[in-house]
């Protein structure tokens, strides 16, 4: 047992029920509360304080996994007991079905309008703040990654609370309830953003396997509504953003660059044409 889940198992009158789990993020520790499986999650950071505070803001309305308690650093929140896997979908022929899932979650996010949202919430420009500098030490793709972020940061098209994370991985299955969002990075901006980090995932070989961003684009502007040409946009801008992320932390960006060229190569060739 590690102290840090100590404080709140008693208090909260939570039982273990597996092993603990330690990420560069949070601590984890799978329990039992009221009967019902839950897993209490410590935050490790400021950023994953604000992802607690927005799970428990959303309170398990919309898209998001229900929330029982949140205190400082710790959330506790159902846990997906559900066989199925979005990564495991979209490796076996099943990727159009994992999107349309992940983009009716988003959507269901986007569609929470709680008064008095959590004050902690980050602005995308703030966000985006890696993406100057990485382009002026590295240029290639990245300077035209940075120069489309300015441009639709600067001329938003809405603002809504964002999940901020959204992918594969972090939207799960909790069986009669559905497929629903956890981990969220608490931000603010153009819903479109939430849309991005989908094209980077769920792995190398499937993310930029010959024509499918192309595919994905189309399925995803049609299920979302979405302008498809503003849509490759922002994936070249976050595809950018996690690049600049991966040379700052002197891991390999070959995925987020990759998805960068080939998504500046089809906005040069102004194709497919705007949904």
């Amino acid at each position: 047992m590690i102290s840090a889940f100590e404080k709140y198992l008693t208090p909260w009158s939570l039982t273990e029920d597996g092993n603990h789990m330690i990420t560069h993020s949070s601590d984890l520790l799978p329990v039992i509360y009221k009967n019902q499986p839950a897993l209490l999650k410590i935050a490790r950071s400021k950023e994953e304080e604000r992802g607690n505070l927005l799970m428990a803001w959303w309170n398990g309305q919309g898209g998001a996994a229900p929330v029982f308690l949140h205190e400082g650093p710790a959330v506790l929140m159902e846990r997906a007991l559900g066989q199925n896997s979005l990564i495991h979908m979209a490796k076996n022929n099943q990727d159009e079905q994992a999107t349309k899932i992940i983009c009716a979650a988003a959507q269901k996010l986007h569609g929470i309008k709680n008064k008095n949202p959590p004050p902690s919430l980050i602005t995308l420009s703030e966000y985006f703040r890696a993406l100057g500098p990485a382009a002026s030490q590295h240029g290639s793709v990245l300077i035209q990654a940075n120069q489309t972020a300015e441009e639709l940061l600067k001329n938003p098209k809405d603002s809504v609370i964002l999940h901020g994370d959204i992918h594969h991985g972090n939207i799960l299955d909790f069986g009669e309830k559905g497929w629903l969002a956890i981990d969220p990075k608490a931000l603010m901006g153009e819903s479109y953003f939430d849309f991005a980090n989908l094209f980077l995932n769920p792995d190398f070989e499937l993310a930029t396997k010959p024509g499918r961003l192309e595919s994905q684009l189309m399925l995803v502007s049609k299920t979302a509504n979405l302008n498809s040409h503003r849509l490759l946009q922002w994936i070249l801008a976050y595809a950018g953003l996690s690049a600049a992320w991966h040379l700052e932390d002197g891991t390999d960006p070959k995925l987020a660059l990759t998805i960068a060229e080939i998504t500046l190569a089809l906005i040069l060739s102004n194709q497919p044409a705007a949904h």
